[in-house]
C-alpha cells in the first residue's frame, strides 16, 4: 500500500456502513446538529493555541468539499487534466472565517452538502469507477466521493473529543 493509500485509507475506515451516500446525508445532518447547538461565542473556540477555531474548521468542511467536488465533476466528466492539489493550512488562514457569523457559515455548508449529494446521486453508475489524477495520485470518482465523507466524519470526531468537552 502506497503512503497516499495510507493516508485516504484513513478516512474511508471512519465511514461506518457500505451505503456511503446514505452515510453523506447522515454526516451532514450530524454536522448541521452539532453546530446549530453552538453560540456564536462558543464557535470562536480553538481548543489550543494554534489550533482551528469551530467556525475555521466549518469552513475547512465546506472548503474542502467543494475541492473534492471540482474532482469529482473533472473526473466524472473524463476530464485527464493532472488537478492541484491544495493548502489547507493556507486555505483557512484566509478564510476569515472568524468574522462570520455562525450562521452564513452553516447555510454554506449546508447548501454545499447539498450541492455534493446532487452531484453524487445523478452521476451514472458507470461513471464511478472514472479516475483522474489529483495532486500526483490517480483516484477514482467514488473513492473521493467517500473522502467527503470520511473527511467530515473525522472533523465531527474531533469535534466532540476535543472540542465540545471543553466547552
Amino acid at each position: 500500500m502506497t503512503d497516499f493509500q495510507k493516508y485516504i485509507q484513513r478516512y474511508l475506515d471512519y465511514i461506518p456502513s457500505v451505503n456511503w451516500l446514505e452515510e453523506l446525508r447522515r454526516s451532514g445532518e450530524k454536522t448541521v446538529a452539532v453546530y446549530s447547538e453552538l453560540s456564536d461565542e462558543q464557535s470562536h473556540f480553538a481548543y489550543d493555541e494554534g489550533k482551528w477555531t469551530l467556525k475555521e474548521l466549518l469552513l475547512h468542511l465546506s472548503d474542502t468539499e467543494r475541492v473534492f467536488q471540482y474532482r469529482i465533476l473533472a473526473f466524472a466528466r473524463g476530464d485527464q487534466n493532472e488537478l492541484p492539489g491544495f493548502d489547507e493550512e493556507s486555505y483557512a488562514k484566509n478564510s476569515f472565517a472568524n468574522t462570520r457569523s455562525l450562521q452564513s457559515l452553516l447555510e454554506e455548508y449546508r447548501l454545499i452538502r447539498k450541492s455534493s449529494q446532487i452531484l453524487l446521486d445523478t452521476l451514472d453508475p458507470t461513471i464511478v469507477n472514472n479516475t483522474g489524477t489529483a495532486n500526483g495520485n490517480r483516484i477514482s470518482v467514488e473513492t473521493i466521493g467517500k473522502l467527503i465523507v470520511g473527511h467530515n466524519i473525522h472533523h465531527l470526531n474531533i469535534i466532540e473529543e476535543r472540542y465540545l468537552v471543553k466547552l
